[in-house]
């Protein structure tokens, strides 16, 4: 099956207001770019949002929320965006902080198939608050749910027709787990081969998780903080 789609507005066409994403990347790296804009130009609205971070003012994630799309972020790390704070504070914006390994897990879990897990990570702390608890073998655990989204968006470096993805170096991240999480998993790659050109060992994820692939080009890859260390 060809699952390549050629214009990136198609590719959003289907997700609607209200629905659940799964968005890929850490910081700035290995975002799926050109997909975030293409659902900024859309315009849906009340999007919940699963991603280790909702990128920066101008950029990533922070693309929706500048434009008032995101109605809550569940995610680990938001230090770096403004709006999103002014957002937070006015009460425009829902936020759910997860442990980002426990985050990982139940992408994870959620794309396995698996509907829950214990963890120690959050005993004893707001995170525990309304959760299931559970001793094993004298240590208490918390059960955290899995994640499937109505959609996962991912960014990957190469990938054949049938959807089998290679991401390259750091850039992989969130994005194999995010790609398993999703009901229909939209991924953009900057290299588009023909089946049987990947060695099937350098394959991260299998064809089986992804419905639609975009090739992308004119990548920003920004660098979300820089830091130089004198001679």
């Amino acid at each position: 099956m060809n699952k390549v789609i050629t214009s990136f507005s198609e590719a959003v066409s289907d997700i609607q207001d209200g629905s659940t994403l799964i968005v890929g990347g850490f910081g700035l790296s290995g975002i799926p770019e050109k997909t975030i804009q293409a659902l900024r130009d859309q315009g849906t609205k009340n999007l919940t949002v699963y991603s280790n971070n909702c990128g920066v003012d101008d950029w990533g994630l922070g693309l929706l929320l500048a434009n008032n799309q995101i109605k809550k972020m569940v995610s680990s790390y938001v230090g770096e965006n403004k709006i999103f704070e002014q957002q937070y504070l006015n009460n425009d914006l829902e936020v759910e902080l997860t442990p980002q390994g426990t985050l990982a897990e139940r992408l994870r879990a959620g794309g396995a198939g698996i509907p829950g897990f214990y963890t120690a990570t959050g005993v004893g702390t707001l995170i525990a608050e309304d959760k299931e608890t559970k001793e094993f073998n004298g240590k208490t655990y918390l059960l955290e749910e899995g994640i499937v989204g109505d959609f996962a968006l991912v960014k990957a470096w190469k990938a054949d027709t049938l959807g089998n993805l290679v991401y390259r170096k750091t850039a992989r991240n969130f994005n194999p787990l995010a790609a398993m999480a999703g009901k229909i998993t939209i991924a953009e790659v900057e290299e588009l081969v023909e089946p049987g050109e990947l060695n099937p060992d350098e394959i991260h994820t299998p064809g089986v998780f992804v419905q639609k692939i975009l090739v992308g080009t004119n990548y920003q890859k920004r660098i979300e903080r820089r830091k130089v260390i004198k001679a």
